[in-house]
């Protein structure tokens, strides 16, 4: 009997794995930074509409998570022969909301504050996060975006899976659900790669994120 137990509990425990396995979005590949791209030829200009664009990111810990958003100020892109040929848009990090906590609770605002502050995002010393395209390909089947992400002026280039609809003098960029690696743009607080002894006090380095961008021409 108490073999069985046992049985019973490594099943579920290797149930649960597999599940946390398949479920994890995809880390996006990041390295150094890169050359912006440039239209070479005449292109047309799409300038993003902030009120439909947006960041949505969940954060993880031992205990559970958090989710919220993000909006993007500005941001503007190049399209020849109606494909992307360069871009950038601004995110506006002192706009942080967290939606899985109710909005009048105190416990809502004191998250919203401690990312807005010096342990997470600084946004009074860096209000600002960029994204400025480096090059977009097809792999096996998929539109690649690949970006330079500056976050408290740290900048790495990502490659990130999307997909572009362009219609009626309108451009919609939505990505995949991918993560990434705070600890590359040195975003500290609670990190096991900078801190030993944090039992499971620690976050998660990864950052779960899903950009929707949508310009008009």
């Amino acid at each position: 009997m108490k073999k069985h137990i046992l049985s019973i509990c490594a099943l579920a425990v290797l149930t649960l794995t597999a599940f946390s396995c398949k479920d994890k979005a995809k880390e996006a590949e990041t390295k150094a930074a890169e050359e912006a791209a440039v239209a070479e030829v005449a292109s047309d200009t799409y300038t993003v509409n902030t009120a439909e664009s947006s960041i949505a990111w969940k954060g993880y810990k031992p205990t559970g998570s958090h989710d919220g958003t993000i909006n993007i100020s500005n941001g503007s892109f190049e399209l020849t022969d109606g494909k992307i040929a360069s871009g950038t848009f601004t995110i506006d990090m002192n706009s942080i909301v967290v939606l899985d906590i109710p909005a009048e609770d105190e416990g809502n605002g004191k998250l919203a504050g401690h990312l807005k502050n010096a342990d997470f995002f600084d946004v009074e010393k860096y209000p600002n996060a960029t994204f400025e395209i480096t090059g977009v390909t097809e792999t096996e089947g998929k539109t690649m975006l690949s970006g330079n992400l500056t976050l408290k002026e740290k900048t790495n280039n990502i490659t990130i899976p999307v997909t572009i609809n362009t219609a009626n003098n309108g451009l919609t960029l939505t990505s995949e659900t991918f993560t990434i690696d705070r600890s590359k743009w040195d975003v500290k607080y609670g990190s096991k790669s900078f801190f030993d002894n944090l039992g499971d006090k620690f976050i998660n380095d990864d950052i779960e994120l899903q950009v929707t961008v949508k310009a008009t021409k």
